[in-house]
């Protein structure tokens, strides 16, 4: 009967207009649908890659090698119209358009770098019948420049340059003046020709040393200003050197070069084929000789020395070909010099060195041309090439560092150097760097200072471990209570109480991390500091008054206990923690007072030599950690709660126990998605920005302590990418400590997707 009303049934006619257009309509939103969803798929995909390639866009130029190109040749006889004018000294200005070149004669020519047209000319006050034997420049990359005199005699004058517009067009104007007196001035009156030369000149006290006739000789003058007239009055004095016992008129030692640091504390007298003495001279009453050493090996000479910019270290070329970099260093209280790094430029002898200045690089050349390219820090060989047939005889680099110009056999160059980024090496980024004036090699981020001879220190390993430690300590505390409090709400708590709590704790996670910062920085770190001795004891109290309330609560009756609805009990603990945490809270100062003398900062400082600062990874930990407990819990709550339901149920109906249910197949089950929101917090936590940055005390130092601060990459962008120059180093470096992070993150969440499709294909037979 039941078969025969289907047959007399009328059918439904699938092919009616209403139908078709519905199947239409349907078949439209199903591929519209399935393309939306595809596009924002590669949308995000594509979002991704273009992130990636613009860091690496921005990056990528740091690694570009070095590289020095001809400007313009010409015959060094258009700047000098007598050919027996020796030139004694080679320079180039800002701009690198007006080249100066000091001659033999007393004169001045500036020239025009590109083309060798003559500009102008001065003349030095060298009375008649007298020469310059040699010129050179303070060591401070002041345009205070001297030239001794074959007479004995020294004159003291600066180079300068004025740049005027006429017409909208840049004019560069070549000055000389005489900052102190244009009458040449004698030393410790000797008349002989000036062979070596070394000047500094400072706030208080200007400094002259010279080799004349083979001995030393040095004389002060000291400044007074007049604050009416602004006038400056000096008044010179001769210094009494220590003797060198070795010097003597016949030259069995020869000085070959004398050197003034900036600060003017050390006199360096290289004499002999490789003998340096230092002598100091802080006192000027009271000179003396320092240490004596030899700068090469047995049989090495050396060819030339001087100050790399700052005038902290010299830079010592030898007959074998190296240029070795020597500087102060601090042990047992003392200074000694010491080799820190050296430098190939082939086998020649190195004939001239040329420091860069505004940078801790410099040039070298050897005796049949070659030259080369150098930067001390990142301890890199930028460039070795030949520039010249022969010997150069004269050469010079501009203030910039971009413009190379040099003599050799009656021929001038203009070189362009392209050289922006010599900072950059992998022992610069990753490595232990012996800076200047340190103690030994260190890891250290420190991109600016006050003075033009800052040498950039660039290591992104503290950053890296500050990074690494601030997400240490927020897992630390987020992971197991946002675990733990996943693991009662999906599978104990009662589903009224679960409905309720879960929407709360998620809610935490808009609140905004800069006022997370706010509180942790100006509260919550203050209130550790003096509460330092309560916040440790609330790890023992609040336990403590866990465990004593489930006994007592396990040993009531059961009438009592079974008025609590099944799930509900959780509520009961809130007021048992907030109780033991007061108490933990006010008895902090009595503790403090009787376990560490009333004070645990000084205790941990002076007797287990803990620093303590007062923003530091413990504030930054419970400040993360509160900002990364509603992102793991949410995500492994979810995860825990979707584990179907007859899994538990069989696992009870065979005799398991709620806790043996739980621990071998609730979160087997939920692992794969337990761990995904382990390493999602994690990528919070190493991405967080605004906490970090202010509760920490931004410091980039490599220290695990819990008490000391730290500065993360992410923070350290945030502060510092404001403030650099575009297109410069500091500026690529943020960029790249940028894709350090970004690869980071891509590296721990494919590698923890690679573990969770492990972990789900391992569990999903359950």
């Amino acid at each position: 009967m039941y078969q025969k009303s289907i047959d007399n049934s009328p059918g439904i006619d699938f092919n009616t207009p209403a139908l078709k257009k519905y199947r239409s309509l349907r078949f439209l939103k199903d591929r519209l649908a399935r393309w939306g969803v595809a596009s924002g798929g590669l949308g995000v995909i594509l979002a991704i890659l273009l992130i990636f390639f613009y860091l690496l866009y921005e990056v990528l130029p740091l690694f570009k090698s070095a590289e020095i190109t001809q400007v313009s040749s010409y015959p060094s006889a258009q700047i000098s119209v007598d050919e027996k004018k020796v030139p004694m000294f080679l320079s180039v200005e800002e701009q690198a358009e007006v080249a100066m070149k000091a001659e033999a004669s007393g004169n001045l020519r500036f020239f025009s770098t590109e083309t060798g047209e003559w500009l102008q000319s001065e003349s030095l006050p060298v009375s008649a019948g007298s020469g310059v034997s040699r010129v050179v420049q303070d060591a401070s990359g002041s345009n205070l420049m001297a030239a001794g005199l074959t007479t004995g005699d020294i004159i003291l004058f600066e180079q300068g340059y004025k740049i005027t517009w006429p017409d909208d067009r840049r004019k560069i104007t070549p000055e000389v003046s005489y900052p102190y007196d244009r009458k040449p001035f004698s030393i410790s009156d000797i008349s002989a020709p000036v062979s070596k030369l070394a000047i500094s000149d400072g706030d208080e006290k200007l400094l002259v040393a010279a080799s004349i006739d083979n001995q030393l000789v040095m004389d002060v003058f000291n400044k007074e200003e007049d604050f009416l007239t602004e006038s400056v009055t000096i008044e010179q004095q001769s210094i009494t050197l220590p003797v060198i016992s070795e010097l003597s008129a016949e030259g069995d030692l020869e000085i070959r070069k004398l050197l003034i640091d900036p600060e003017q504390t050390w006199l360096y007298v290289l004499s002999g084929s490789s003998q340096l003495t230092v002598i100091n001279i802080s006192n000027i009453d009271r000179p003396y000789i320092h240490e004596t050493l030899n700068l090469t090996a047995q049989g090495v000479d050396v060819t030339e020395l001087t100050f790399l910019l700052g005038g902290v270290s010299l830079l010592v070329g030898d007959s074998v070909g190296n240029i070795a970099q020597w500087f102060m260093v601090r042990e047992d209280g003392s200074q000694n010099l010491m080799k820190i790094r050296s430098f190939s430029l082939g086998n020649d002898p190195v004939d001239k060195i040329v420091p860069e200045h505004r940078r801790k690089g410099f040039l070298a050349s050897d005796i049949n041309g070659q030259v080369g390219l150098f930067y001390t820090t990142a301890n890199r060989s930028l460039l070795v090439e030949p520039m010249a047939s022969g010997r150069i005889d004269q050469m010079a680099v501009a203030p910039r560092g971009n413009y190379l110009i040099l003599e050799s056999q009656g021929e001038t160059q203009f070189l362009k150097i392209e050289n922006e980024h010599p900072e950059i090496s992998w022992s610069a980024l990753w490595g232990q760097v012996w800076y200047e004036s340190y103690s030994q090699p260190d890891y250290i981020w420190q991109s600016s200072a006050s003075n033009n001879d800052f040498e950039p220190k660039l290591s992104l390993m503290p950053l890296s471990f500050g990074t690494l430690k601030a997400a240490f300590y927020a897992m630390l505390l987020a992971a197991p209570l946002a675990i733990c409090a996943a693991i009662y709400t999906a599978y104990f708590m009662a589903p009224g109480m679960r409905r309720k709590v879960k929407p709360v704790i998620e809610l935490m996670e808009a609140l905004p991390t800069v006022i997370l910062g706010f509180l942790a920085g100006l509260w919550l770190a203050p209130l550790i500091e003096n509460q330092l001795v309560g916040i440790f004891a609330l790890l023992l109290f609040v336990p403590t008054g866990i465990l004593v309330f489930a006994f007592g609560w396990d040993s009531l009756p059961s009438s009592i206990r079974h008025r609590i609805p099944d799930g509900m009990q959780a509520g009961l603990l809130v007021p048992v923690v907030l109780i033991s945490g007061a108490l933990a809270m006010s008895l902090s100062s009595s503790l403090e007072l009787w376990l560490f003398d009333g004070d645990m900062r000084t205790w941990l400082t002076t007797e287990l030599g803990i620093p303590y600062d007062q923003r530091n990874a413990l504030v930054v930990g419970l400040a993360m950690g509160f900002a990364v407990i509603p992102t793991i819990f949410s995500i492994a709550e979810d995860a825990i709660f979707s584990v179907p339901r007859h899994l538990t149920y069989g696992s009870l109906a065979l005799g398991a126990t709620p806790w043996q249910t739980l621990i071998r197949v609730v979160l087997l089950t939920a692992s794969p998605g337990i761990f995904s929101a382990v390493m999602i917090g994690m990528g919070r936590a190493v991405g967080e920005t605004m906490i970090v940055l202010m509760a920490t005390g931004n410091t980039p130092i490599m220290d695990a302590n819990i008490f000391e601060g730290m500065r993360t990459l992410a923070a350290n962008i945030a502060v510092e990418m404001p403030e650099s120059e575009v297109g410069s180093s500091h500026y690529r470096i943020l960029f790249l400590a940028a894709l350090v992070l970004f690869l980071f993150t891509f590296v721990v969440n494919t590698a923890a997707e690679m573990v969770r499709h492990r972990l789900r294909k391992k569990y999903s037979s359950l």
